[in-house]
């Protein structure tokens, strides 16, 4: 699997590029700036893009504006962007086009290599890996008051959160210690009450529940 990296900082770059190896990945690319970044998904067109928002030269929003640009010019092109702190706009650029192979991590997940491998594989493969803390902003906005978040059980609340970050039945199945069965009720319930439609395609169900957590009922 081709990887373009994108990272200002030599350490951490160097640092992901050999994360990214011992874990079978080839990097095609490991750049610094937006310019490079740009060339680079333009020229070598990766199985996925992994990518600081900030880059010079402006250290805005440098990385994650050439990352959406590349996915225009190749739809549904993988990409997981890093950031240093949450952003929900970032996010909602990242999700607006619906058709996910999208991440959204911050850097602090980098060091559970584990957790940041299995994004990478994850958006890769056309899937979507959010960071809990995006989701956990999204769900506080929408619980208030008599949404119908509010309607959900905390099991429930459990389940959707760790269905918006991304994961499977079978994967939240083994984070809670209950049968995929189970898994697969409470998701009936959370749509059912959530007045969404019940989907069996991981990703469109994730997107689902994202694009009601973003905007709200």
């Amino acid at each position: 699997m081709r990887v373009v990296l994108a990272e200002d900082l030599f350490l951490l770059r160097d640092g992901l590029v050999r994360l990214l190896q011992a874990h079978g990945f080839e990097i095609a690319a490991a750049v610094e700036s937006g310019p490079e970044l740009a060339a680079a998904l333009a020229e070598l067109d990766p199985d996925v893009a992994v990518v600081d928002v900030r880059l010079p030269p402006t250290h805005t929003d440098e990385g994650l504006q050439c990352a959406l640009d590349a996915r225009r010019r190749r739809p549904g092109l993988p990409v997981l962007v890093l950031s240093q702190h949450v952003e929900q706009l970032y996010a909602r650029e990242l999700l607006a086009d619906g058709s996910g192979a999208v991440g959204y991590l911050l850097k602090d997940r980098v060091f559970d290599a584990e957790q940041f491998v299995d994004a990478v594989r994850r958006v890769a493969a056309g899937g979507t890996a959010m960071d809990p803390q995006v989701i956990q902003q999204l769900l506080a906005r929408q619980s208030g008051g008599d949404r119908p978040l509010a309607r959900l059980t905390p099991r429930e609340l459990e389940v959707l959160e760790l269905m918006a970050q991304g994961r499977s039945n079978a994967a939240i199945a083994g984070k809670l210690v209950v049968t995929e069965r189970a898994i697969a009720k409470h998701t009936a319930n959370i749509f059912a009450k959530l007045g969404l439609e019940v989907s069996d395609d991981d990703n469109r169900r994730v997107l689902a529940v994202l694009a009601y957590l973003d905007h709200g009922r």
